[in-house]
């Protein structure tokens, strides 16, 4: 009887230990870190990137910002003029917002109206403009991805978007890594 009950105390030693590895493996697969995928170039919608972004950069949270698709024109520097670009890349260059202080909203846009209230009641409010949350982002150690295949679908160019201290190239590989090691993943 005793050896029955030796080898079921080993037993359940063991998968006591396989447990344990199991629990540490997945407490350990999660980093303190959000991820957003960013594809919408809607004013309101890159503001509430941003500002959940700093709010979790804030609480000593890593955040990786994926910038996609119609996002890119946020990222745009207004004051750059890429050499070389065909037709249709012209043509996404001449239609797209070029910059952040382009973006229309979502709702309300109101003929290029909304985007200028939203901007008046931010500052009567003492919210940071969008261009200062982007430098905020800068500070805080935010890491911007633009997306290579939007990118080049859409005819942009590196030497046209904005200076960021924390900014890569890189495809949907690149995030879906990030967000699969993130505790947080957003899609906005």
């Amino acid at each position: 009887m005793e050896a029955t009950q030796e080898i079921t105390i080993q037993e359940l030693q063991l998968q006591i230990d396989a447990l344990k590895k199991k629990v540490n493996k997945l407490e350990k697969s999660r980093k303190d870190q959000l991820s957003i995928a960013v594809v919408s170039g809607d004013m309101d919608k890159v503001l509430a990137a941003m500002v959940i972004s700093l709010a979790a950069a804030a609480m000593d949270t890593q955040v990786k910002l994926f910038f996609s698709f119609w996002s890119l024109s946020a990222l745009r520097d207004p004051n750059k003029s890429p050499k070389g670009k065909d037709f249709i890349s012209k043509m996404f260059g001449i239609m797209l917002p070029k910059g952040k202080d382009k973006l229309s909203l979502s709702n309300m846009n109101m003929g290029g109206m909304g985007p200028l209230m939203i901007k008046m009641l931010m500052k009567k409010q003492h919210v940071m403009s969008l261009g200062e949350m982007f430098k905020q982002a800068g500070e805080l150690g935010i890491e911007i991805t633009i997306c290579e295949m939007s990118m080049g679908l859409m005819g942009f160019k590196s030497e046209e978007m904005i200076d960021y201290p924390h900014l890569r190239y890189a495809g949907a590989a690149t995030f879906v890594a990030d967000a699969g090691e993130s505790a947080i993943q957003l899609f906005i």
